[in-house]
């Protein structure tokens, strides 16, 4: 089974920013959120991104009874040890919007030069043939940059505004869609994901 030849694979996220990057990276395909299904969402107990994005696509996969995607991915910055990680979409709190986390990371960061502000952006990516699967494909993406002082750009979600790149000189808000999905430790992850599953079904 591979992603070229299955009928459908439900994506095992509820945030629009995630199922709109990852619905055009596989544009070929039908992915379909697992909102469609009225999945409720796995409870994100894993300390680490691998083990949340496990629990997500075996939730999705067990009750979507397809296979599954799921990805678990943050901000880790420097300066905070790591923080706000596994945590990164709810760092101000359970239901803090994308501008709660930022106001809060940028208050954590008042006073640290620019560079002392490194960060990246991880991406653990995993799919699922079915939920008891033994041998989830898992693949994993690293986006570079740092953290700047106030926000730029209307483009992306979550801690895009913040996030400088430096081999583009600008915020990844500031990126076309398309770039950033070239670029970004989502888009890494995918395509490295991909590649994985063609090779274990080759194999």
């Amino acid at each position: 089974m591979t992603l070229s030849t299955l009928q459908k694979i439900v994506l095992a996220s509820g945030n629009p920013g995630k199922i709109r990057e990852i619905q055009a990276m596989l544009a070929d395909h039908p992915i379909v959120p697992q909102s469609a299904f009225n999945v409720i969402d796995a409870e994100e107990t894993g300390s680490t991104f691998v083990e949340n994005a496990i629990l997500k696509a075996r939730n999705a996969a067990l009750h979507c009874q397809l296979p599954a995607i799921a990805d678990d991915s943050g901000l880790v910055v420097d300066a905070l040890n790591g923080a706000p990680g596994v945590i990164s979409a709810r760092y101000a709190g359970v239901g803090a919007s994308d501008q709660d986390n930022v106001d809060k990371l940028l208050r954590e960061l008042e006073g640290v030069p620019a560079e002392l502000r490194t960060a990246r952006f991880i991406c653990v990516m995993v799919f699922m043939e079915h939920a008891n699967d033994p041998c989830p494909v898992i693949a994993q993406g690293v986006w570079e940059g740092r953290i700047l002082d106030h926000a730029v750009g209307e483009n992306g979600f979550g801690y895009d505004p913040v996030f400088w790149v430096p081999e583009r000189n600008c915020a990844s808000a500031e990126l076309p869609p398309e770039v950033k999905n070239s670029l970004s430790h989502r888009g890494q992850a995918l395509k490295t994901l991909t590649t994985l599953i063609k090779a274990k079904e080759s194999a």
